[in-house]
């Protein structure tokens, strides 16, 4: 047990030096570490950690090294992972069938196996270092600290990395200080709406109360977005370190987790963490040695996206439908059950502990002016290196995208990126070297949200992504509200329209002015923020609305209504894979001359044609094409 800050330092001390050995070989071992994020996870992450142990004691050397799963290590696109210690060379894409070779290779002949390194795109250079690839080189890991790094199931390795050190200050300090430490540091809350993290703890500590609460909005619901799960998996005693801290500085003795159902990994492992945490001491009453006493709690939503709004959240967890209540008053003065409530999400909570162990100056030198520290994204769609990054506030567009995300796939031209989810908007080739932070997002017509981030190349068509989000909010919607209820359902009906081929131009005026009802008039953030991708499509993109209207043509050939499958006669050599794959039966034999000479091809009928691409699929001279 863990009664006092001596017994505190001494375990740390204990910890780091055991973490540090094996990271730099001092203990005599070879360590071989592996993605455990749900990624790496469902691509047999476990399976390839329990080949490695079996194949080493085939081999008799289970004792010559070790075999363990950390948090995610952002790659997404090219796990699994498995990292060798010492050397810290790292494999990607690997099988339960490269097993026996790294361990032959590597573990056994100290030989690198090449054809497992990352390879630069642009050099075709062979790289083994995690930090060399250009994917890490521009992210600094705040909030993602220890992710990648340390066994999430073992606390000793996470006090090894420095867990509660921010504890240990925090409780030296008077609440107030603890306090004016978070405004120092200008963090900002992580979950979307940007609102200084020190301002709410202030709302809540002036607040007077026989009880007051601590939440940690673990409701991830953006399409695309695994930002505050990886958080989570990867190291989930930073985020628990981050709730004491904010729950002693506004005189909180209970703190409650939401999290999703859809992340098991994510709440087995806090579960892990906080018994772990109670067990050693550091969780419960009188924590070392002073009067703070502090407890954790799980409680799991169901997967209602409304639910990531924090009044929302509130009423799931007293038990109530998720529905959001009308402001004023706020949570931090009436929250969970009617007492001072502080609502932080994951990420921020996980900033917390980096603040109160290296000091305010230190988080806040790095970003920018009003957007200070460092942001965590889910890079996704079409771009290369699809994976969660870090990068330092007033990071570019540009950077994210090419430097880190290595660009568009198959030399496809940039279109745009969705930043903010549903609620956010699309930003085209003229903001690629704006400065990411979030009122310069909010000042272009998008946000920054939670962090997710949608590359699109050519082949998107924005009328359809506007449809996609719309038809996201229509279901996720509450209902408390009727602009909210019935002007998304409106407008989608419009976009639907649009893309069938029968909108009008005036459903264009219809749009704007549905969107600045649901905007101004919606109860919550959901409402408020539901027309954002429209509005950004309209703006950046009317052309392609006034090509679906007009032209009755998709120019990107997605929505199916407005285009066609064309076989190529010239191109066509008459093999009749694509007749044999048509599951409608709509792609028939024809003949011609040319030259002279009766030679065979294919056409499809449209009246028959499903627009299912599986002729596409299988025709290997790319003789079919949408039109």
């Amino acid at each position: 047990m863990i009664t006092n800050k001596e017994k505190l330092n001494e375990k740390i001390s204990a910890c780091s030096k055991c973490l540090s050995d094996k990271l730099t070989g001092a203990d005599g071992k070879r360590h071989i570490v592996l993605c455990g994020g749900t990624g790496c996870l469902s691509n047999n992450s476990k399976e390839i950690a329990d080949k490695f142990r079996t194949v080493l004691e085939e081999k008799d050397i289970a004792d010559k090294a070790t075999v363990n799963q950390v948090g995610c290590f952002g790659f997404c696109s090219q796990g699994p992972f498995v990292k060798i210690y010492p050397e810290d060379t790292l494999y990607r894409l690997v099988s339960i069938d490269d097993v026996e070779e790294i361990i032959e290779s590597d573990i056994i002949n100290n030989k690198v196996v090449e054809r497992l390194l990352y390879e630069e795109p642009s050099t075709g250079e062979k790289v083994s270092k995690q930090d060399d690839i250009n994917f890490y080189k521009k992210q600094r890991r705040v909030a993602l600290h220890g992710c990648g790094v340390i066994d999430p199931e073992n606390i000793d390795e996470a006090l090894g990395e420095g867990a509660f050190k921010g504890l240990e200050r925090a409780l030296s300090m008077s609440r107030q200080e603890v306090i004016d430490e978070v405004l120092a540091a200008g963090l900002r809350g992580r979950g979307g709406a940007g609102f200084p993290t020190g301002r709410k703890w202030q709302f809540a500590f002036n607040s007077e109360s026989d009880e007051k609460y601590v939440v940690c909005n673990g409701d991830e619901g953006d399409p695309g977005a695994f930002m505050d799960r990886s958080i989570l998996e990867g190291n989930p005693l930073a985020v628990i370190e981050g709730m004491m801290i904010a729950g002693y500085a506004i005189g909180a003795q209970n703190g409650y987790f939401y999290v999703r159902a859809e992340y098991p990994i994510a709440v087995n492992r806090l579960k892990i963490a906080i018994m772990q945490a109670e067990e050693m001491g550091l969780l419960g009453d009188n924590i070392l040695g002073t009067d703070f006493s502090f407890r954790c709690h799980i409680r799991l939503g169901a997967g209602a996206f409304v639910c990531g709004e924090e009044t929302a959240l509130l009423n799931s967890i007293e038990g109530k439908r998720g529905m959001p209540r009308p402001r004023p008053p706020f949570p931090a003065v009436k929250g969970l059950w009617g007492k001072p409530t502080i609502i932080n999400n994951v990420e921020t909570l996980a900033c917390v502990p980096y603040i109160l162990r290296e000091k305010a100056e230190s988080f806040a030198s790095v970003g920018t002016e009003k957007s200070k520290g460092t942001k965590v994204f889910a890079l996704g769609g079409k771009v290369n290196n699809v994976g969660l990054v870090e990068v330092p506030m007033g990071t570019t567009l540009r950077e994210l995208i090419y430097d880190i995300g290595g660009g568009i796939p198959n030399g496809k031209k940039f279109k745009a990126i969705q930043t903010g989810g549903p609620s956010g908007g699309c930003l085209t080739e003229e903001f690629l070297d704006e400065p990411i932070d979030f009122d310069n997002l909010v000042q272009k017509g998008s946000m920054m949200g939670s962090g997710g981030a949608i590359v699109m190349d050519e082949d998107n068509c924005m009328v359809d992504v506007a449809k996609f989000y719309m038809e996201f909010i229509c279901d996720e919607s509450c209902g408390k509200c009727s602009p909210c209820r019935i002007g998304t359902k409106r407008m989608l009906e419009i976009l639907t329209r649009i893309t069938e081929g029968t909108g009008t131009m005036e459903d264009l005026d219809a749009l704007e002015e549905l969107s600045r009802t649901v905007k101004n008039n919606s109860l919550c953030a959901l409402g408020q923020t539901a027309a954002n991708p429209v509005d950004s499509t309209l703006k950046h993109f009317r052309d392609e609305y006034i090509a679906h209207i007009v032209d009755k043509k998709c120019p990107a050939h997605v929505c199916k209504n407005l285009m066609e499958y064309y076989i190529d006669p010239d191109k066509c050599i008459g093999c009749g894979l694509c007749a044999k794959g048509c599951p409608v039966g709509c792609i028939q034999r024809t003949e011609y001359i040319a030259e002279g000479h009766k030679l065979a091809s294919f056409a499809i009928d449209p009246t028959k044609c499903v627009k299912c691409g599986s002729c596409i699929s299988v025709c290997r001279l790319k003789a079919i094409s949408k039109k």
